[in-house]
């Protein structure tokens, strides 16, 4: 692919990079994004599956949807998307990777400086006094499987930001810092639609970052990058990062 001169400038002179994934990425590596989960789940209210309220009123459903989720996302491989900005990131002084998805595959693809927005589903914490957890907790079909806090018998629940819940504070305000100091900002695979962090690119944009967008799919977002390609992550970032190291070594 023959990339606009502006862009191959940028990579040449870039020296911090922010990246922004969404649920694109990973559905690239056969994970349903939330919204598109068929079957079974599909007859529940999302805010029954992902939400406080929910998760109080029927800890086990809500644990059963996540223990599917997680055996989905164990299945799952980083695909040529992924593995092509974990190469990325070590051809650039400063490389930030914020992620949207919770399936952890940035990690396994051997990123390292990777900031998850929405949280990790492989992680756990107690509902009640915040204690941390890393443990492959096993669901079945009785309430008793579910695991109670060593600390002060609270439940204990999935790492994940759900609906009514605000996104890390630390992680956010990197986020926002990053953006309006980084030099070059690729938002891929997400539709721009979930707030906050559909607004990084916008910040991005606002302080002279040179902007690109990774999608299939038109966004709203589309009309003000810098650069809009319309295919899928794995098929475009291989060839971009060939292009980055071509540059970097002449």
């Amino acid at each position: 692919m023959d990339f606009p001169s502006s862009f191959l400038n940028k990579i040449n002179t870039a020296k911090k990079i922010a990246v922004l994934t969404g649920a694109g990425v990973s559905r690239e590596s056969g994970l349903d994004t939330f919204r598109d989960v068929g079957g079974y789940w599909s007859k529940y209210n999302p805010y029954e599956l992902a939400s406080p309220q929910g998760f109080l009123k029927n800890p086990l459903l809500v644990w059963q949807w996540y223990q599917a989720r997680r055996n989905r996302a164990k299945e799952a491989e980083p695909n040529p998307g992924h593995l092509a900005l974990a190469q990325m990131e070590k051809l650039f002084p400063e490389f930030y990777l914020f992620t949207q998805n919770v399936d952890g595959l940035h990690f396994r693809a051997g990123s390292q400086n990777v900031y998850e927005l929405h949280g990790n589903i492989f992680k756990s914490h107690c509902f009640s006094c915040g204690a941390s957890y890393d443990i492959d907790f096993e669901i079945g079909e009785s309430i008793d499987t579910i695991p109670n806090c060593p600390r002060c018998n609270g439940l204990i629940r999935p790492s994940v930001v759900w609906f009514g819940e605000s996104l890390p504070f630390d992680i956010l305000s990197l986020a926002y810092e990053t953006s309006r100091s980084c030099d070059l900002f690729f938002t891929i695979g997400t539709s721009s639609e979930v707030y906050p962090a559909a607004d990084l690119p916008y910040q991005a944009k606002s302080k002279g970052a040179y902007v690109v967008e990774i999608n299939p799919n038109e966004t709203s977002f589309t009309r003000y990058a810098d650069l809009s390609i319309r295919e899928k992550s794995g098929e475009i970032l291989p060839k971009i990062l060939d292009t980055i190291k071509e540059i970097k070594i002449i």
